[in-house]
């Protein structure tokens, strides 16, 4: 049962990051493919509709994570408070922003809310991605199965390490440059005109990136976490998950080529769920590793919730997650289609 809930935190986690990934990196590229305001609408016009309801898998998993392993849920929310903390004002801030800006039409106030829409987008996708390089690398778990990290020490991995290290550091960008490029795909599928031809270069630019970061980060986890290659070496049909992600780099390169942009966006959702699985599966059973004893980690086992609640939430999930499907489906479907900008108006 607790591998079962395993699977359905790695589902929620890649629902949440494919589909909010999109508009944190379309913020995070606010003024680079959008030069003036009616541009700059274009761009929140083709988020703004589903931003919202994108949260929504943040909010599920995070309950989901607390129901199905409520030790790993205690430990990381003492031992990351203060990144949590920062990442809760980066949600505010985003959040407001999107709504505030049109609520004055002077130039200072619009401004003001676009910037902290690109940074607080920005910082969102950098702490996201080393909060996972965090789980890779591991914590400094005490016998209780507790643990404290400062927001940085010496940026060396040790048995001691903050919470930005090198290696973190070096997720995070790769995070950075995977959302950029998944939220230019959007702006590209969604968007007409400059906005569309400016977000089609930078996706083809940042590609390249992309794939430098993905060889990097994926032989630096080797050597950094044995444990991630000891579990490819004993489960080789857990190379699907790597499979999808190499496929899904390619289709995105490939589609891009063939100007066909909403291929383009699905082989990157299709990259973005075989990272996520191929680390998922590679920590497997672990899902919080420690650097400073390995029989202090945490697992499927030690950090579950009883058998039978286990059992009983199963029910409730499904009908949960079936309803939450069921309003994304309506709502996409609903605002399917280019978005168009009009000179001093904000519709969404």
């Amino acid at each position: 049962m607790q591998t079962i809930w395993f699977c359905i935190v790695a589902v929620m986690v890649a629902m949440y990051v494919v589909l909010d990934g999109f508009d944190l990196g379309a913020g995070a590229l606010h003024f680079l493919v959008a030069k003036d305001e009616r541009e700059r609408q274009q761009v929140i016009r083709a988020i703004g509709p589903v931003w919202d309801g994108n949260e929504v898998w943040l909010l599920a998993g995070g309950g989901t994570l607390y129901f199905a392993f409520p030790a790993l849920y205690a430990a990381g929310f003492s031992g990351f408070y203060l990144p949590l903390m920062v990442v809760l004002w980066l949600l505010i801030l985003r959040g407001v922003s999107v709504e505030f800006r049109s609520h004055l039409t002077t130039t200072v106030w619009i401004h003001f809310w676009d910037v902290v829409f690109a940074a607080a987008s920005l910082l969102l996708a950098v702490f996201f991605g080393a909060a996972l390089g965090n789980v890779v690398r591991g914590v400094p778990l005490n016998q209780q199965g507790y643990f404290f990290e400062a927001l940085w020490t010496n940026f060396r991995i040790g048995p001691n390490p903050g919470v930005l290290d090198w290696y973190t550091i070096l997720v995070g960008v790769a995070a950075l440059v995977t959302l950029m490029v998944h939220g230019a795909l959007w702006l590209a599928l969604k968007t007409e005109g400059a906005v569309h031809d400016r977000a089609v270069g930078w996706a083809r630019g940042l590609w390249w990136a992309l794939l430098a970061m993905t060889l990097l980060v994926t032989v630096v986890t080797f050597a950094i976490q044995p444990h991630v290659p000891d579990r490819f070496a004993h489960n080789p049909w857990q190379f699907i998950f790597p499979a999808l992600a190499i496929a899904g780099l390619g289709g995105t390169a490939w589609f891009m080529q063939k100007h066909d942009d909403l291929k383009s966006f699905l082989s990157s959702c299709a990259y973005i769920v075989g990272m996520l699985t191929s680390v998922v599966f590679g920590v497997y059973p672990l899902v919080l590793p420690a650097s400073t004893d390995p029989a202090y980690s945490l697992t499927i086992d030690n950090a579950k919730a009883g058998d039978y609640g286990l059992k009983i939430g199963l029910a409730w999930w499904l009908v949960g997650v079936i309803l939450v499907t069921i309003y994304h489906i309506h709502v996409y479907r609903s605002f399917a289609g280019k978005v168009r900008a009009e000179a001093g108006k904000e519709d969404y």
